[in-house]
């Protein structure tokens, strides 16, 4: 019982500290044009495997006291969590807002191969 215990409490620091993080990024953007720049250059700086960019996004929201709704581009931006500061500050550099939605969520799970994919094409 006691080398039981023992290997399944490895399993848990393994999993928890050791293996890699991957990250699912959010960012809505304003135009096609930038969805798409914004997009190549997080991929060719390999701070990102694929981002995907979603149209018809509507966000309504409230800016400088008054209710707005507006047409957007959703990016979802696939990467490694040891590259979210690096790919933040990429993000901010590129985006016209003043305050660009940028949202990470963590992939508790995911297929092997998609996840190795995600490390292979990025730094």
């Amino acid at each position: 019982m006691y080398v039981k215990s023992c290997i399944i409490f490895l399993q848990i620091i393994l999993k928890e500290f050791c293996m890699l993080e991957y990250r699912i990024v959010l960012c809505t953007i304003d135009s096609i044009k930038n969805a798409n720049e914004l997009a190549h250059n997080l991929v060719k700086a390999r701070l990102a495997a694929c981002v995907n960019i979603v149209s018809g996004v509507t966000s309504v929201y409230e800016w400088e006291n008054a209710i707005c709704e507006e047409n957007e581009y959703l990016l979802i931006i696939k990467t490694k969590s040891d590259l979210y500061k690096k790919l933040e500050t990429k993000i901010k550099e590129f985006h016209p807002y003043e305050v660009p939605e940028i949202v990470s969520l963590k992939i508790d799970n995911g297929s092997k191969s998609y996840l190795d994919w995600i490390e292979k094409n990025t730094l």
